[in-house]
């Protein structure tokens, strides 16, 4: 059974050109204008992703995404029309697994979207991932301890509190020199890049820290 991609937009000649490039694709498109009915819709039969456009009649897609936060996992593409808005989701913190600026190519919608059902369906569930002991600040790679310095531990359990979660380099930052640590912003690309490196030891069949173009570092668990 194909997956049912939900795509919410009030553009109607956009949207008909993303459902048909979606049911090219091979899955189940349909499409919902109106933000309240997107979200009735989504409460009453669950979508296996959702394409969610940020400004909507009824319910922006911001509300939305909160909403369906509080009852779902599910993967969410958050569209938006301006540049600038991205960083201003990505310091709400919607829960969005991807974000795409208009205009888009329709094709990389469907290889995005494609990227994020394959991430879903495939990644072995968090307790055999990665464990965190924020007391003892220690952390684990199924089971086996993990030898950090104190900047890749705080940086690596900041972003298991929010997996999927996109920071910036500037907030992870912040989130270093919380801890008093001697962090540059040059740095972080350094330390991510080392976590990657000692995560892959004990998980060489999975990504769990992901770079997003132009905007930072997200973990999935």
């Amino acid at each position: 059974m194909s997956a049912t991609i939900l795509i919410v937009e009030d553009e109607s000649e956009l949207a008909a050109v993303v459902a048909d490039y979606v049911t090219a694709a091979g899955y189940a498109a349909q499409v919902i204008a109106d933000g309240r009915e997107a979200l009735a819709s989504i409460q009453r039969q669950m979508p296996d992703l959702i394409v969610l456009d940020l400004m909507l009649p009824g319910l922006d897609g911001l509300s939305i995404c909160r909403a369906v936060r509080g009852f779902s996992a599910v993967p969410i593409i958050m569209v938006t029309a301006q540049v600038q808005e991205i960083d201003r989701l990505l310091g709400l913190e919607t829960g969005a697994d991807d974000y795409l600026c208009k205009p888009f190519s329709p094709r990389e919608l469907v290889a995005r979207i494609k990227a994020v059902l394959r991430r879903s369906s495939t990644l072995p569930t968090p307790a055999q991932i990665l464990q965190i002991d924020v007391e003892a600040r220690t952390a684990r790679a199924r089971a086996q301890l993990l030898d950090l310095t104190p900047t890749e531990f705080s940086l690596l359990a900041a972003m298991a509190k929010r997996p999927g979660t996109i920071f910036s380099r500037a907030q992870l930052l912040d989130l270093a020199s919380r801890d008093n640590l001697d962090v540059t912003d040059r740095a972080i690309d350094s330390h991510i890049k080392n976590l990657r490196r000692k995560l892959a030891v004990h998980l060489p069949d999975v990504d769990i820290i992901h770079s997003v173009y132009g905007l930072g570092y997200r973990l999935d668990l």
